[in-house]
C-alpha cells in the first residue's frame, strides 16, 4: 500500500499561488510550479481535480501538511464549537485572532496520532476530498484523461495514481464514507477535508456538502464553525 499521508500532502499543497484559471492552465502551471520548487509540490492534486484555486491556504498550513492541516482546522472549529463561541468571520490573512495553524494537541483525537491518522482513514480523506471535487459533475472522460497525464507527470504514479484514477472513474460512494468515519473527530475531519477541497458556489457543491454534513450527524452549528475557519484559513490569491 503506498503512503497515504505522502499523497494527501499533494492534493493540499498545490493550492500555492499562481494556479488560478481553467482545469488544463492549472494542470501545466502545477507541473512548472512542481519542477521550479519542489517544496511547494503538495496538492498538485487538488489543482488537477478542478477544485477552485482563486483561493489558497494561509499561514502555515502548507508546512506543516496536508493531515496536520485539516486535522488542525478540524480541531480549531471542534474546539470553538464546544466552547460555545460565535463562528469566525472569514480573514484574508492570519492575524492576532486569527493566527497560524498550529496541529491539534496529541490528546485531541485529531491528526496523526489519532485513529483519524491511520493510513486507511487518511485514504477515506482522501477519497473525500476527490468525492467534494467531482460534486458539480464537471469531471468527464476527456478531463479525467487529461487529470491523469499531469498527475503522473508531477510525479505521482504507481499505486497512488492508480488509486486516484479508480476513484475518479467511480460513482460516490457517500454511505461508505460516512460509515468510515466512526469517531466525532474522524466526521469533522471528513468534513473539513471536503469543504477544503471545494468553494461551494454552486447549488451542485452546496447540495453535496450540506448532504453530506447532514449523513455524518454533525450539528448545524458545528458545520457553520467549520465553514467559518476553513473560510479564515482562506486567503486570496491574485489570477
Amino acid at each position: 500500500m503506498f503512503d497515504a499521508k505522502k499523497l494527501l500532502d499533494q492534493f493540499l499543497g498545490s493550492q500555492v499561488p499562481g494556479l488560478g484559471g481553467s482545469v488544463r492552465d492549472r494542470a501545466g502551471d502545477a507541473v512548472q510550479t512542481a519542477k521550479n520548487n519542489p517544496l511547494a509540490t503538495g496538492a498538485i492534486a487538488a489543482a488537477l481535480l478542478g477544485t477552485k484555486t482563486g483561493r489558497g491556504i494561509a499561514g502555515n498550513a502548507l508546512a506543516i501538511g496536508g493531515l496536520a492541516a485539516i486535522a488542525g482546522l478540524g480541531y480549531q472549529a471542534y474546539k470553538n464549537y464546544q466552547a460555545g463561541q460565535a463562528p469566525s468571520a472569514p480573514s484574508d490573512a492570519p492575524s492576532a485572532n486569527n493566527p497560524v495553524l498550529l496541529p491539534p494537541p496529541a490528546e485531541s483525537g485529531f491528526g496523526p496520532t489519532s485513529p483519524a491518522g491511520s493510513n486507511e482513514f487518511v485514504l477515506v480523506l482522501i477519497r473525500a476530498m476527490i468525492a467534494a471535487a467531482k460534486a458539480d459533475g464537471h469531471i468527464d472522460d476527456a478531463e479525467r484523461a487529461l487529470i491523469m497525464d499531469k498527475v503522473k507527470a508531477a510525479d505521482v504514479s504507481g499505486e497512488a495514481a492508480a488509486f486516484i484514477e479508480h476513484e475518479l472513474a467511480s460513482p460516490t460512494d457517500i454511505d461508505a464514507l460516512v460509515a468510515a468515519a466512526t469517531t466525532e473527530e474522524q466526521r469533522v475531519e471528513l468534513y473539513t477535508a471536503s469543504r477544503l477541497t471545494i468553494d461551494p458556489d454552486s447549488r451542485a457543491e452546496r447540495g453535496y456538502l450540506d448532504l453530506l454534513a447532514g449523513r455524518l450527524g454533525l450539528a448545524d452549528q458545528l458545520v457553520d464553525h467549520i465553514e467559518a475557519t476553513v473560510s479564515s484559513a482562506k486567503t486570496t490569491l491574485s489570477q
